[in-house]
């Protein structure tokens, strides 16, 4: 990353935001790929918060955690699971990412239908929450 440190809950805020407003101007596609990377960072910050190593950029240390949103949910679970209280920071199910990945990027817009996009809207607004949830604990 070029000197800079990763700053999960950041990047996840940003991402989230930006999706936000690209999705309110019918910008699918964009708003798409950004909900997923809100996703991933947003669940890779709770993973560090339930004991998740990295190295000293932040990185992820285990390379079975350096995936992005449709390949981390089950690392997320195995984090959330072994923590004390990690029932209360429970996804939803179905997981809404099964369909996305991060090289989707390439595809043409034409691909992406509001539809497509409002279920990972929904995915990474309940991330958002947990997040939210995860700070009000004093967790993060």
């Amino acid at each position: 990353m070029g000197g800079m440190e990763a700053d999960f809950m950041d990047a996840s805020g940003r991402h989230m935001d930006d999706a936000e407003r690209l999705f309110d101007a019918g910008r699918w596609a964009n708003a798409d790929h950004l909900y997923g990377v809100a996703v991933e960072c947003g669940l890779k910050r709770l993973m560090v918060a339930f004991g998740m190593q990295t190295d000293a950029k932040g990185s992820p240390q285990n390379k079975s955690d350096r995936h992005h949103a449709n390949g981390l949910w089950a690392r997320f679970e195995s984090y959330r699971e072994g923590y004390g209280q990690g029932a209360k920071y429970a996804l939803p199910t179905p997981i809404s990412f099964d369909d996305w990945d991060i090289s989707q990027r390439y595809a043409h817009q034409e691909n992406f239908a509001e539809e497509r996009v409002v279920r990972h809207q929904e995915g990474a607004r309940a991330v958002r929450t947990l997040l939210k949830e995860a700070q009000l604990d004093g967790l993060i």
